[in-house]
């Protein structure tokens, strides 16, 4: 073949093709039962009217439905284009035969008149009512679903108006209802149903509204076996889906809660936890109970946390008793107080140190001018061994035996230094104090010229350790036992706290700091400037040096040194070892047989000899040792001694 007869060959293909997408198109279009497709312009059913008012959940109207069908059967893509589950879809939306006339002009007044009249409430009377017209459309066409939809609509409706009814207690309009009801095809398994609970209503009406009486009157919870509530309760076990008598008990129940609210609002919580007990009781787990608990609860915990403050301010003004029954008050009305933590360990530390903390720096103000006591550490509880035990301690002497735990149930409070003369001189000046030294004839000085002590005559606590006039940060001399027991009298009177000389235990525990060594600082001479100690470095004013001294130690000072002048213990405490020597409380015995082991002083009626620990300047290393204790008597004076206080943490009863 040429390619002239080719080309004419595909022209003429060409043609063919386009007449018949031509004809094609043309069939489709106005001939599509050919191709057995449903025609897109068929008319819209018409109803005529449209559905408003209430119904039950899940009915449809008949205007609504033939809507729907209309909808169904003219929209949606050509049937031969959808897929086969929208053509199965549609194919069942599709009116029956016998609703083809559905848009007939009789059928559609028919309709009208059955809106109207449900929309007016007239729903089944003989005449004029919305299910005769749906019966007269029904008369000539048997199968019509938009009828048959009506009718059960009405069906529906009629059974939720006779069951709102029961549940109103309106016995008239549920038999209303009933009778209108069973008019009705297909419904006499809901009468029968609606009609059982209209005749327990009318057994329990009665008792409905002896309730309701009762109630009026007062008498929710009595008389016993006749108050609104056994009515109700009653009515509930005849019927127990009556919700009159629900909604009684329920209203009774609020009016409980509401005086149990009145009742906490008061702060009366016993009387409030009554109330809510008898009304769990009506009604439990109701709305109203769940919201009156979380109420009265708040009101709980804003009551607890108001004792709870004054609970603290008890602990502030020091009185334990108080305290402790107002925070069991707190912890009874609300146990998940969360404070209630932070008060029991303030409590604790209140029974153990006065409120303050182990360590702590603190200094008591006077309570009727100015002034105050000198700074205090506060010591930690805890237990120690007292005395010499064998390893160690250089020449064991009886006085020191035997070693004995001592344990401190409660901590105590140490002045940080020894009393210094400026202390101690406001003292004197208050209240015109006359020591010892001044009424015996002087003191014990130290002698630069003899090396030796000598007495003074006019020697007293202004002096220093050699008779002259003392700086005031020095630690007071010429104070006997007696004078340093009067300056703590003076201070527990201006502060209104316990102040006393500390015991001989104290003042070891407090010494060693936790050490069991000889020293609080390890054994033999110290490698820095802990203490004014007599060491062979140092020299006095005339050149002299010490017969028993720390072999090479020197720490510039030839007597007593400025008080926090070297560095404290490990518990933060100055001059604990040195400087000079201090007075404590306890009477002094040959040897710790029968000793105290709480820390206390240890202490006999009538006795004169007073123990006192701790070395001095001019002390050797073997009267330096933390377990080493002398004797004085408590109106002897000298250069050597002076004292510093301590202070208990008494709590009231």
């Amino acid at each position: 073949m040429s390619a002239t007869q080719t080309l004419r060959w595909q022209r003429t293909a060409a043609m063919v093709a386009a007449l018949l997408l031509m004809a094609f198109a043309l069939i489709f279009r106005f001939a599509p039962s050919w191709l057995h497709l449903q025609s897109s312009s068929h008319p819209q059913l018409d109803t005529g009217s449209s559905y408003s008012g209430t119904r039950p959940a899940g009915a449809s109207s008949s205007a609504t439905l033939v809507g729907a069908v209309s909808i169904a059967y003219t929209s949606g893509p050509s049937l031969a284009l959808a897929s086969r589950d929208v053509i199965l879809a549609q194919q069942q939306a599709q009116p029956s035969p016998s609703d083809t006339t559905v848009s007939s002009p009789a059928v559609k007044r028919l309709l009208a008149l059955a809106e109207s009249a449900r929309l007016q409430g007239n729903l089944v009377t003989e005449t004029g009512g919305a299910a005769a017209f749906y019966r007269e459309i029904l008369k000539s066409h048997p199968h019509s679903v938009v009828a048959r939809v009506g009718l059960a609509e009405l069906e529906r409706r009629l059974a939720t108006d006779a069951q709102q009814a029961l549940d109103d207690g309106d016995g008239d309009a549920a038999t209303r209802y009933i009778v209108q009801l069973r008019t009705l095809p297909h419904s006499q398994a809901d009468a029968t149903r609606l009609a059982m609970r209209l005749r327990v209503l009318q057994r329990t009406r009665p008792l409905l509204s002896a309730a309701v009486k009762r109630e009026q009157r007062g008498q929710d919870l009595s008389p016993a076996g006749h108050s609104a509530v056994d009515l109700y309760r009653k009515v509930l076990r005849l019927d127990p889906g009556d919700m009159v008598a629900r909604r009684g008990l329920l209203r009774i129940q609020k009016n409980i809660l509401d005086r149990g609210l009145r009742r906490a609002a008061q702060g009366n919580f016993v009387a409030a936890k009554r109330e809510l007990a008898r009304a769990a009781k009506l009604v439990p787990n109701s709305g109203f109970l769940q919201a009156m608990r979380q109420r009265i609860k708040i009101l709980r915990r804003a009551a607890a946390a108001v004792i709870l403050d004054r609970a603290w301010a008890a602990l502030d003004a020091r009185d334990a008793a108080q305290a402790r029954n107002l925070a069991k008050q707190a912890t009874r009305l609300f146990p998940a107080l969360t404070k209630l933590r932070d008060f029991d360990r303030r409590m604790e530390y209140f029974q153990l140190y006065g409120g303050h903390q182990p360590g702590h720096v603190f200094a008591d103000n006077f309570l009727g001018r100015s002034g105050g006591a000198p700074p205090m550490l506060v010591i930690p509880a805890g237990h120690f061994i007292m005395g010499t035990t064998a390893a160690g301690s250089g020449r064991i002497r009886a006085s020191q035996r035997p070693a004995h735990e001592v344990t401190f149930g409660r901590g105590f409070a140490i002045s940080r230094t020894e009393v210094t003369v400026n202390e101690f001189r406001a003292f004197i000046r208050a209240t015109g104090y006359v020591t010892d030294a001044q009424r015996n004839g002087g003191s014990r000085v130290y002698d630069d010229a003899t090396g030796r002590m000598r007495t003074d005559p006019e020697a007293n606590w202004r002096d220093d350790y050699n008779g002259h006039p003392a700086h005031g940060d020095m630690p007071v001399l010429h104070v006997s036992w007696n004078d340093a027991v009067a300056y703590t009298h003076w201070l527990s009177k201006e502060t209104g706290d316990k102040y006393h000389l500390p015991s001989e235990a104290q003042f070891e525990y407090a010494m060693r700091a936790g050490s069991v060594g000889p020293y609080w600082w390890g054994p033999g001479t110290p490698v820095q400037k802990v203490e004014n100690l007599a060491g062979s470095l140092d020299r006095s004013f005339n050149g002299r040096r010490w017969d028993e001294s720390f072999k090479g130690y020197g720490d510039g000072y030839w007597g007593p040194a400025p008080v926090m002048h070297f560095l404290p213990n490990p518990w933060g405490l100055f001059d604990m070892d040195g400087n000079v020597s201090e007075w404590v409380e306890d009477c002094w015995h040959e040897n710790y047989v029968r000793a105290p082991v709480n820390g206390s002083a240890w202490i006999n009626p009538g006795c004169v000899q007073r123990v006192v620990r701790g070395g001095s300047w001019a002390s050797s290393p073997q009267q330096d040792l933390s377990s080493y204790r002398s004797q004085a008597r408590e109106n002897t004076s000298g250069a050597r001694t002076g004292f510093r206080v301590a202070r208990s943490f008494a709590v009231r009863p």
